[in-house]
């Protein structure tokens, strides 16, 4: 996995470089008075009740395809996720190895009311530009791919464009460091960089670790209710879930089965 992550971001950087190349990064910022105000994602994440950021997402690495179809079904499974409970979206938008895009963001953006989190691997002030002008309301920093002064900078910018940062740690080490840096949004990702293997079990010790006042999230491997209490007990207060709904056939009633246990 760490070795998929170093070619993600290797194509990312070419990718990036065209982006810059077609959209300057001072049109990106022109664009940003006339947008909507940015949604709360951390309210949204403390609001009554189980806070579940349910994911749209096509494929990943390690599944393969999960969803394929998701870019004629965003609209439709956005707007009824939201209407099943989910607390905010993550819409994946690297595209080659997720078949995430931006259009979906988009197109999420344009169906429904509750806040957007931009799922990618983000290292550069542009994607958090990106994710603004395409209705985010929140990113994703993975401390795995971040030296701390990167992660810091990244963080500022993000706060200084009114998004909400959702910080990803995988280990020990990593979740210090995200709290050294002033994360507030801490997430748990229950799978191990290095094997693709989850364990809730190690997730949860993790989660034990976040102070109080953080809002802490798990993050993958939540197949079932008996999962998401399971989180819920040693001190997660927001789930994000994506394969769990996209294999199912109406991802909004299974989100509706998720909460109602």
């Amino acid at each position: 996995m760490e070795q998929v992550l170093e070619t993600i971001v290797a194509k990312s950087r070419k990718e990036l470089a065209e982006s810059r190349k077609r959209i300057p990064a001072s049109l990106l910022e022109s664009r940003i008075p006339e947008l909507p105000p940015v949604r709360d994602f951390a309210a949204a994440l403390r609001r009554p009740g189980r806070r579940v950021i349910a994911e749209l997402k096509a494929a990943s690495p390690s599944k393969g395809a999960i969803r394929p179809e998701l870019d004629r079904e965003v609209e439709r499974l956005a707007a009824g996720l939201e209407a099943a409970g989910a607390a905010a979206l993550s819409v994946l938008t690297e595209r080659n190895f997720f078949l995430g895009s931006g259009m979906n963001l988009r197109r999420a953006r344009g169906s429904v009311d509750i806040p957007l989190l931009r799922k990618d691997f983000i290292y550069d002030e542009y994607q958090i530009l990106e994710a603004r002008v395409w209705g985010a309301d929140a990113i994703l920093l993975i401390a795995a791919m971040l030296t701390p002064e990167e992660f810091r900078k990244l963080r500022a910018f993000a706060a200084s464009l009114g998004l909400a940062v959702l910080c990803e740690a995988h280990t020990a080490d990593e979740l210090d460091m995200l709290l050294d840096g002033g994360a507030e949004i801490v997430g748990i990702n229950a799978r191990n960089l290095s094997t693709f293997e989850t364990s809730l079990a190690l997730a949860g010790e993790l989660i034990r670790q976040i102070p109080a006042g953080k809002i802490a999230v798990a993050e993958s491997a939540i197949r079932s209710a008996d999962d998401l209490n399971a989180m819920e007990q040693v001190g997660a207060k927001a789930f994000l879930i994506g394969e769990t709904l996209m294999r199912a056939e109406r991802p909004g009633e299974k989100l509706c089965e998720l909460l109602s246990k």
